[in-house]
């Protein structure tokens, strides 16, 4: 079956069904039907052969779980971020239009960064945002300082050359 074809009968037989979920988990039925709708646009999006899930309802619970997390680490950044900039002098504020911008870009570096295991992006984050140096991180991390140089290295790897793996 094609993928056109089984992502039609994915929509079909579960879609009804994935809202009710998203509905009960969230309690409001409008980011339900929005949440379902993004979950079969990231079925989409990933090419996932189909034909070859099992459990529909629990690969789509995994997606629609996703999805949802993602959108609640988007509000939390973008709150944090409006947050910060309430604090700004106001000629220093940016505009709208710089502000749409450095959010896109917060959101992304997010994204770039969730891809890390846990220990490495908080030796990258000390490292980078807080100019701390190796033996520090290492100490405060409770591992050697070539642990940490292998954390930055796989970090570095990750943010600026994505096609070659972590």
């Amino acid at each position: 079956m094609s993928f056109p074809h089984a992502l039609t009968d994915l929509y079909v037989q579960h879609h009804g069904w994935l809202r009710s979920w998203l509905q009960r988990r969230l309690g409001h039925a409008g980011d339900a039907a929005d949440f379902a709708q993004d979950t079969y646009l990231r079925v989409i999006e990933s090419r996932t052969v189909l034909a070859d899930i099992r459990e529909p309802r629990a690969f789509l619970t995994t997606v629609a779980k996703r999805v949802v997390a993602n959108h609640l680490r988007h509000r939390e950044i973008e709150r944090a971020y409006l947050e910060t900039l309430a604090h700004m002098p106001q000629p220093l504020a940016p505009s709208p239009e710089e502000r749409a911008i450095v959010l896109e870009t917060l959101l992304e570096i997010d994204a770039i960064l969730d891809g890390l295991p846990p220990k490495v992006r908080t030796a990258f984050l000390w490292a980078q945002l807080d100019g701390m140096p190796y033996a520090e991180i290492a100490e405060r991390m409770g591992v050697s300082l070539s642990s940490v140089k292998q954390y930055m290295a796989r970090a570095i790897r990750h943010c600026y050359f994505p096609g070659a793996g972590a």
